[in-house]
């Protein structure tokens, strides 16, 4: 048998969770208690110790130190609400139905996160999990006015005034992800 590094074991450990595969633990029911516990959170946005994937937040730049914050962001799923227009159309462009979002999902759950922290600029975010009614994302964001963070030479870049407001202004990867999509369609 293969001794693996701790990081490794928890990528592997949540590659079986997420396709449910049988072994010694039941993934599937270990999932889905996970995310009853997320629904019940009573914060859309809510800053928690730390990641619940840590591998995937550390290849995404987040180190254990002061400065980074961590937080869960749930999110409705679906295309959002559309209202029916209330004046003339032909029956084709009065539908309600098949509309979708500008933005995806993930780019919310980050501008959702950067309100509520203000202080803090977003530098990443993955997906946790969903179930039937939610999407839950996980937001890593950085103090810039930590002493910790200006002085490591490895993050201290986003301290700087051009990336003021990232998660908004489309900067992040989830952001450009997205943008590249549009431009090849269009």
């Amino acid at each position: 048998m293969i001794e693996l590094s701790a990081t490794k074991h928890i990528a592997e450990t949540f590659r079986k969770e997420y396709a449910e595969e049988k072994g010694v633990y039941n993934y599937k029911a270990i999932k889905r208690e996970k995310l009853i516990g997320f629904r019940r959170a009573e914060e859309a946005v809510q800053r928690i110790e730390k990641p619940s994937n840590l591998p995937r937040a550390r290849s995404l730049g987040y180190k254990a130190k002061k400065g980074f914050i961590v937080a869960r962001v749930k999110l409705r799923r679906g295309s959002g609400s559309h209202k029916r227009p209330r004046s003339g159309r032909r029956p084709k462009r009065m539908g309600v139905n098949k509309l979708t979002r500008n933005i995806s999902i993930q780019r919310i759950a980050e501008q959702r996160a950067s309100r509520k922290f203000p202080n803090c600029e977003v530098l990443n975010s993955y997906f946790v999990g969903e179930d039937g009614k939610y999407k839950y994302y996980e937001v890593i964001l950085v103090d810039t006015n930590a002493p910790e963070i200006k002085a490591d030479k490895d993050i201290n870049w986003i301290c700087s005034n051009k990336h003021r407001g990232r998660a908004e202004r489309g900067l992040t990867s989830a952001s450009k992800k997205a943008r590249r999509k549009k431009a090849l369609k269009g």
